[in-house]
C-alpha cells in the first residue's frame, strides 16, 4: 500500500540527489580553482598566442596597443583575470614592470605562469653593463620566438583544460612555418646591408638579440638601460655621440610610441647628418597601424633598418 508519505519520501530523495551533484560540481570547480582562459601580458605575445590557440580558448591580451611593456598597468578587472586564468603568459625577465607584482600575486595563488623569455635562450645585454642581467627583447631574434612558440604549446595544452590538442598542435606547427619564412627573409634583406654599415644605436637597449643573429654591431643606445623608464645624462650623450661619429653612424633607430626628442638631440652633438628612423621596437600597433601583428612588425623593422642603413 501506499501511504501518504511516500511522495515526499521521494522528494526528499530527488532533492538530496541533487543537493549531492551540485556538490560534487562545487568541489571539482575549487579543486580546478575555477580557473579559465589563457591571459597574456604584452601584446607582442599576445599576437603569438592567439596565432596558436585561435578561438579553442579565450585569450585575454592585457597590454594595449602603443603602450610600454615597460610601464604599462592593469586595471582591477583584469587584475582578476590574471587570478583567474588557466594559464598567464608574461615576458620575464624584468621586462613588464608595472605588472611584475600582478604576476608574482598570481603565481603565489597557484596559477600556472609561463615567462617566455626564460624559455627562449636569454642573452645579456649587448652593451653598457657591467652585470649579467638578461636582456628581455629576446622577440627580435625570431630563430628564439620559435622556442616561445613551443613553450607556450606545451603550456596551453598542459593546462587549459578541454582544450582542442590536436588543433593546437596544427596551428602552432602553421605559426612556426612562418616565423621560419621571416627568419630566412630576414637574412636575405640584411645582406644587402655592407658589414662595415652594420652599426645599430637606438633610443634604448632593445635590437641585441636582432644584432647576435644577424651580424650587427650595437654602439649604444641614447638611453643606457634596457628600460624607456630610465634617463640618460649628459655624459652618457657625449660618449654615445663619440661613439657615432668614430664609427660613422648616419642613422639612429627610435621606438616609434615614443619622443624621439633625446635621438634628436644626441644627432646634434655628432656634428654629423643624422637621420632618425622610426621602429616598432616593443609594442604592436593597432589594426589599422604599421604593425599589428608580429610577423608585420618584423618586416616592417627589417625593411626600415635595411632602409636606413644600406645606402
Amino acid at each position: 500500500m501506499v501511504t501518504a508519505a511516500a511522495p515526499a519520501r521521494r522528494v526528499v530523495a530527488v532533492l538530496a540527489a541533487l543537493w549531492l551533484a551540485v556538490s560534487a560540481a562545487g568541489c571539482s570547480a575549487l579543486d580546478s580553482g575555477g580557473r579559465s582562459g589563457v591571459v597574456v601580458t604584452t601584446n607582442i605575445l599576445g599576437d603569438i598566442t592567439r596565432a596558436i590557440v585561435g578561438d579553442r580558448a579565450e585569450v585575454t591580451v592585457l597590454m594595449k596597443p602603443d603602450a610600454d611593456p615597460h610601464s604599462f598597468g592593469v586595471s582591477a578587472r583584469d587584475a582578476a583575470r590574471i587570478e583567474n586564468a588557466a594559464l598567464l603568459i608574461h615576458n620575464g625577465l624584468g621586462l613588464e614592470e608595472g605588472v611584475a607584482r600582478n604576476v608574482r600575486a598570481a603565481a603565489d595563488q597557484g596559477v600556472p605562469t609561463l615567462a617566455a623569455g626564460e624559455k627562449a635562450d636569454p642573452i645579456p645585454f649587448a652593451e653598457g653593463r657591467t652585470e649579467a642581467e638578461p636582456d628581455p627583447h629576446f622577440w627580435t631574434d625570431p630563430v628564439r620566438v620559435l622556442k616561445a612558440v613551443d613553450a607556450i604549446t606545451a603550456q596551453v595544452v598542459e593546462h587549459v583544460d578541454g582544450i582542442d590538442e590536436a588543433g593546437v598542435r596544427a596551428a602552432a606547427a602553421a605559426y612556426r612555418e612562418r616565423v621560419e619564412d621571416l627568419d630566412g627573409w630576414m637574412r636575405a634583406e640584411f645582406e644587402k646591408i655592407p658589414p662595415e654599415r652594420r652599426n645599430l644605436v637606438t633610443n634604448h637597449h632593445v635590437f641585441g638579440y636582432l644584432a647576435q643573429r644577424y651580424g650587427f654591431e650595437v654602439i649604444g643606445a641614447v638611453i643606457p638601460s634596457g628600460t624607456t623608464l630610465a634617463s640618460p645624462s649628459g655624459s652618457d650623450l657625449e660618449s654615445l655621440a663619440t661613439a657615432v661619429r668614430e664609427a660613422d653612424v648616419r642613422t639612429v633607430f627610435a621606438d616609434s610610441s615614443q619622443p624621439d626628442r633625446l635621438a634628436r638631440v644626441m644627432a646634434r652633438e655628432t656634428g654629423l647628418d643624422i637621420r632618425v628612423v622610426p621602429l616598432y621596437s616593443e609594442s604592436l600597433t593597432a589594426a589599422d597601424g604599421g604593425a599589428p601583428t608580429y610577423l608585420r612588425m618584423m618586416r616592417a623593422n627589417t625593411e626600415a633598418i635595411t632602409g636606413g642603413l644600406a645606402r
